[in-house]
């Protein structure tokens, strides 16, 4: 089996502002350890998949700097989107894209910005998941929660399907099969009974509690032909769009069309415009040490502590305080005293204070600068 993955490198991550500005979103940075998060995405690939079948998806502002991080990266597998639209339209044209390679070649759509700590627990997953693909379901990776997490979507699990490629079989709409009641048996596929928003503190204690339900990865994976067939039914805005630029592939007129019908495509994510209304969807729970780091404060479960749960970064001096992070910068003293809780990020040419527990809230700090006509500093 051939897979096909798909980096969706297209995000602002304005939630790790000042350390992320327009020209430097969060997937060219460097979270976690020496590498940007895209580079660890594509290197954690091999084998499994090779670089000449990965793609990368971004906009114009960044393709230079993905070709800079990924420099073997094929050409014809940078993925330019002329404007933002969301998920839903960057995953119906990689489907293009794949799809004249291999109308059923099976892809995987990965978020550019994770962080996994166990990569070989990670390909064992998506190999299974691929595996359902293959059958004609589409399958999502579904993370073990280890906490109440409020910051993730999740996944009620249902009933266990009938064995790796319990996919559509030979019916192009037929539903994946469930099998009689047995144990989970490692990374058998289950059926999503359904898409969960980002619940509060106490719901998100029952979950864990309760047991069927699994953090949302945003990892999906699914045959070319299968995808495009579901983005025609559900959203027929977008389809046409595609059929557009699809027509023009391979041809002089291939970027025109793009430019010209890519914009007119609708602004809406997979999940919303195609998952939550599909009768195809399998999970495959696993555990592989996965983060979306969505906020400075997720640092503190993917970077080492000291003995008081402190960050530390650059020449950052926490004096008496505990589970802070400071992030400074080599040759500037950043020094952090008596205080808990605390974000400290010194950017160079900016300065973020917050608690941790309004991490979230720093794209405020973004939307004021853009009220003030401060483009330049994000």
């Amino acid at each position: 089996m051939k897979l096909f993955p798909v980096v969706m490198a297209g995000g602002s991550g304005t939630r790790f502002w000042p350390l992320s500005r327009k020209a430097r979103p969060k997937q060219f940075l460097a979270l976690v350890g020496e590498t940007p998060l895209l580079a660890a995405t594509v290197a954690r690939l091999p084998p499994l998949a090779k670089l000449d079948r990965t793609f990368v998806a971004c906009g114009p502002a960044h393709a230079a700097a993905v070709r800079r991080i990924l420099p073997d990266l094929p050409k014809d597998n940078l993925l330019v989107e002329p404007c933002a639209r969301n998920t839903a339209p960057c995953v119906g044209l990689a489907a293009l894209h794949v799809s004249r390679l291999d109308r059923k070649g099976v892809m995987a759509m990965l978020p550019a910005d994770h962080h996994v700590a166990r990569p070989a627990a990670f390909r064992e997953a998506l190999k299974a998941a691929a595996e359902v693909a293959q059958g004609g379901a589409i399958a999502t990776i579904g993370v073990k929660p280890s906490r109440p997490e409020t910051g993730y979507g999740y996944l009620k699990v249902g009933e266990r399907l009938d064995g790796p490629a319990a996919g559509a079989g030979k019916g192009a709409r037929a539903k994946p099969k469930p099998a009689p009641a047995k144990g989970d048996g490692g990374l058998a596929a289950r059926r999503v009974a359904r898409f969960v928003e980002k619940p509060d503190r106490a719901t998100a204690e029952r979950y864990l509690q309760d047991g069927g339900y699994l953090w949302n990865s945003g990892i999906f994976v699914f045959r070319a032909d299968v995808i495009l067939d579901e983005i025609r039914r559900t959203l027929p805005d977008l389809r046409e769009q595609l059929e557009r630029i699809d027509r023009a592939i391979g041809t002089p007129r291939a970027a025109r069309a793009l430019a010209e019908a890519f914009p007119r495509c609708p602004s809406i994510s997979i999940d919303y415009g195609v998952m939550e209304k599909s009768d195809r969807i399998a999970v495959v729970p696993a555990d592989f040490g996965w983060s979306d780091v969505g906020s400075f404060e997720a640092l503190r479960d993917v970077r080492a502590q000291d003995a008081r749960g402190n960050v530390a970064e650059g020449e950052a001096m926490i004096f008496d305080g505990k589970d802070n992070v400071v992030l400074g910068l080599p040759g500037r003293p950043l020094a952090v005293i008596g205080v808990d809780d605390l974000i400290v990020v010194d950017a160079g040419d900016a300065v973020l204070v917050c608690r941790r527990d309004r991490a979230q809230d720093v794209r405020k700090a973004v939307d004021e600068l853009k009220r003030r006509g401060r483009e330049e500093m994000i």
